[in-house]
């Protein structure tokens, strides 16, 4: 069973700017213990997400990384692991086919873990996220958090409806934990 997640606005506080050093990296209250509690109920987690601050100069590829080690070693503090990282560091005015909206990492997430999409939920703020996840056939989970809100009030093109729309990664986690356990969408 694998769980794919945004990180900025579901795992951490989101930034005008995006977080272009660890000071400014703070979680969302009670995201490690999200993640845990997705550890414990035997799933896979896999972030997924754009970091176009490399490609813009805001933050180094050493300094990303940073932030990404201590994002999974205050996870595990809490008891939880985060199974692997998927990162685009495109230029928005360059995308590939991994930055999302398209849904490049999430293909490439679901074939490392041998993982069917209808099975395997991705949790999201933003209107991309939700592109992301139905180009997929991924199920969304849509949080308020982070872009949550100004998603909700914009409103997503058409066909992309998210399967719930939840608080905060707890609450995400929860919902996954009870309609997504034994592998496949209730």
């Amino acid at each position: 069973m694998l769980v794919l997640l945004d990180r900025d606005g579901v795992i951490n506080e989101d930034l005008p700017h995006g977080v272009t050093c660890l000071e400014e990296f703070r979680f969302i209250p009670g995201a490690p213990e999200a993640l845990a509690a997705l550890t414990r109920a035997g799933f896979s987690v896999a972030v997924v997400t754009n970091q176009s601050g490399v490609a813009k100069n805001l933050l180094t590829q050493e300094t990303l990384e940073s932030i990404h080690r201590y994002m999974c070693e205050q996870v595990e503090k809490a008891g939880g692991r985060i199974d692997a990282l998927y990162i685009c560091t495109d230029h928005p005015d360059r995308p590939t086919s991994r930055r999302k909206p398209a849904p490049g990492m999430l293909h490439e997430a679901l074939m490392d873990f041998g993982a069917t999409a209808a099975a395997t939920p991705y949790i999201g703020d933003a209107c991309r996220d939700m592109e992301a996840a139905t180009a997929a056939g991924c199920p969304a989970i849509l949080v308020r958090t982070g872009k949550g809100h100004f998603t909700l009030n914009k409103g997503l093109p058409g066909g992309v409806q998210p399967r719930a729309v939840v608080e905060d990664c707890t609450a995400a986690a929860h919902y996954v934990i009870r309609h997504f356990r034994q592998g496949a969408p209730e």
